[in-house]
């Protein structure tokens, strides 16, 4: 047993995808399975198609080049816009990208002409949320410039939400997204077959049935791995919270004051800290540091604990509700978002997968 691990179990990662498809499917939904979050790793993509994916999706060619040597027949979407420099590989290794910008665009149809491919484009439109996406006022020139590249496709229309500014879903802006695609097909006298409502920030939408009809694809990560939606992170019913359990051992365990003894300046990382006086506590220090993963995304399993803080190799936990815990016991965690993904890039951290 190597330590510090994340146990992943698998079959956990299929009964979300289910439960995921119980609340798309009576929709048309379709729901894209992103793996970034666990870098493409192919048993857990693997996971997710046994539960009846039918497409993936990662933000990292890396990581699309490790699941199209994994399953070479599964269609692949690379959801971060493409990059000039990386136009080849966008369209050897994706059937569909997300896109924005005309010179890449441009650059996309002379790649998939030299690659005798046929390569699939989703138009992403701001709505709000300040990340990626074309204003909606210009959209329908751009849509006349992409209808005459050679070697594209134009998919539909997506949107992102609740990401970098962390705007909710609404029926509105959803509503919107569809607006705009039905004026762009009768526009252009075309057929827009995806309309791509964004991720599981839109679950809590969807389950209550106010997701506009058009919409029928979502791209999903978070909802898969953790078992939620992602505007107040509550659970999606009958989906598993814990498929992935960070396991570290304890290295040290004494009894010693909550404040430290002398002057206070900067920690580790050029912060001044501030400590409450609790008087002395029995404080595990734990083989698990933010050079590991950041420790603000760990959950204790057992509520008789407390993390006090971190350092880049040592986790110090408060034990002492827990007199059985000595040196050489396991501590375990759950993991929000920003924990797994730390936890599953990085090297420090073991993988090991059950069923």
């Amino acid at each position: 047993m190597s330590l510090p691990e994340i146990v992943i179990n698998l079959t956990k990662i299929t009964k979300n995808v289910d439960v995921l498809k119980r609340i798309a499917d009576p929709y048309q939904v379709e729901v894209v399975g992103v793996t970034k979050v666990f870098s493409g790793e192919s048993k857990i993509a693997a996971a997710m198609l046994a539960g009846g994916i039918r497409m993936l999706a990662d933000s990292r060619l890396e990581n699309l080049a490790h699941l199209k040597k994994a399953f070479p027949d599964t269609p692949l979407m690379l959801l971060r816009l493409p990059g000039l420099s990386q136009v080849d590989e966008t369209v050897i290794l994706a059937e569909v990208s997300l896109n924005s910008n005309w010179e890449v665009l441009q650059a996309l149809s002379q790649a998939a002409l030299r690659y005798h491919k046929t390569h699939r484009v989703i138009l992403m439109v701001e709505m709000g949320d300040l990340r990626e996406g074309i204003w909606p006022e210009e959209l329908s020139q751009l849509v006349s410039q992409v209808l005459r590249l050679k070697g594209l496709i134009l998919e539909g229309l997506g949107v992102n939400l609740a990401c970098y500014g962390g705007v909710i879903p609404t029926p509105e802006n959803l509503g919107q997204l569809v607006e705009l695609a039905e004026g762009v097909e009768k526009e252009f006298g075309i057929s827009l077959p995806v309309i791509s409502g964004g991720n599981s920030a839109s679950l809590s939408l969807l389950q209550s049935g106010k997701v506009p009809a058009r919409i029928n694809q979502l791209r999903i990560g978070e909802g898969i791995v953790l078992g939620c939606e992602t505007v107040n992170r509550q659970p999606l019913p009958g989906a598993f919270s814990d498929a992935f359990i960070l396991r570290a051992e304890i290295l040290e365990s004494y009894d010693k004051p909550t404040v430290p003894l002398g002057s206070i300046g900067q920690d580790a990382f050029g912060e001044i800290p501030k400590f409450t006086d609790e008087g002395w506590r029995k404080r595990g220090i734990i083989a698990l540091g933010r050079q590991d993963v950041p420790t603000e995304g760990l959950i204790l399993r057992d509520e008789r604990l407390r993390i006090f803080g971190a350092s880049s190799d040592h986790l110090i936990v408060d034990v002492t509700g827990a007199p059985e815990l000595s040196v050489g016991s396991v501590v375990e965690f759950n993991l929000n978002y920003r924990g797994l993904l730390g936890a599953m890039t990085s090297p420090f951290v073991h993988k090991r997968y059950i069923n």
